[in-house]
């Protein structure tokens, strides 16, 4: 199992009593407004199913942690990498956070937490992120982290029958190994 520490929170590997939190996060229509429309339970019990599965973060693989609150042990979102391109080097990071722990600095502690591991063990070239245009929390974060908006694409995600732009950000590990 998995487990990362900063001051305040633990980042831990996925198990099957997290059921509960993975299908509030995947079912809430707050949450998944940049994301997707919320789906059925059978498709989002597939998906747990699948993440609780041990892999080892090759090639289309995806690692999910659970974020939660180090001193009183609560839950306070998810963070994920998804090995995008092993010959590129590249995983893609995102992030869901409780409603009730947004605006507290806990993703930006998250996700620093887990550049911070990923850098170590599995040296990528570049970590990527897709954010909602709109999603202006989310582009703090990124912003915040290190990670450097490259580009805008159009119409590139759809949400119901809705369009999004989104921003596309990039944080070399070449950079950010040598900066800190």
């Amino acid at each position: 199992m998995l487990e990362l520490y900063t001051d305040r929170l633990r980042l831990r590997s996925v198990v099957s009593s997290d059921w509960d939190n993975f299908l509030y996060t995947h079912s809430s229509e707050e949450l998944n407004k940049y994301v997707r429309k919320p789906q059925s339970e059978s498709v989002i019990r597939q998906k747990f199913e699948r993440i609780i599965t041990p892999n080892n973060l090759e090639e289309d693989d995806t690692l999910l942690l659970l974020i939660e609150d180090v001193h009183q042990h609560l839950f306070v979102g998810f963070i994920s990498l998804h090995n995008v391109s092993e010959a590129l080097g590249q995983l893609e990071v995102g992030y869901m956070l409780h409603t009730q722990a947004h605006g507290q600095g806990y993703a930006s502690e998250a996700l620093n937490a887990l550049v911070d591991w990923v850098c170590l063990a599995h040296k990528p070239h570049k970590l990527i992120a897709h954010c909602a245009n709109h999603n202006i929390a989310s582009t703090k974060v990124l912003d915040k982290c290190g990670f450097i908006q490259e580009g805008l694409l159009r119409q590139n995600w759809k949400v119901g029958d809705t369009w999004l732009d989104e921003r596309l950000y990039g944080l070399l590990v070449a950079e950010r190994v040598s900066s800190q």
